[in-house]
């Protein structure tokens, strides 16, 4: 299943289809997972891990309200969705970094996923402000 189709499919999509905000979608899906399962794993190792913890746990947070809000095409609430996409870029900037500075390959995959999430919301942000400035 495909969350890029479901969006696509939507009755108020129409010609409107935003696939970078699609992408963006789909990213932070799977970001949240991520985060979510790396701040399982640092609980687990031997180091002290509560900072990355605490940023993966945020990470996850942000993530999953990001792809719930901006999922939704439904009276599109564009400045809520540009609002969320900041965030996420935010939430996925700083556990990135922080995951990269660990040694472990849990860490490394989150630091990779929070890149990518952070570089799709980017784009979609950026589609975004031209709908509004075009629109105007």
């Amino acid at each position: 299943m495909s969350i890029v189709k479901m969006i696509s499919e939507h009755p108020d999509t129409g010609d409107q289809f935003n696939e970078p905000l699609a992408l963006a979608v789909k990213h932070a899906m799977y970001c949240a997972a991520i985060c979510n399962s790396c701040a399982d794993a640092c609980s687990a190792e031997e180091m002290e891990m509560r900072r990355c913890i605490r940023l993966c746990m945020d990470c996850a947070d942000v993530c999953t309200a990001t792809y719930r809000v901006a999922s939704r095409r439904t009276d599109h609430n564009r400045q809520l969705i540009r609002t969320m996409l900041a965030a996420c870029i935010e939430a996925c900037e700083t556990c990135g970094a922080e995951c990269a500075n660990h040694d472990n390959p849990h860490c490394r995959r989150c630091a990779t996923m929070c890149a990518e999430c952070a570089r799709d919301c980017r784009a979609a942000l950026e589609g975004l402000n031209r709908e509004i400035h075009e629109a105007a």
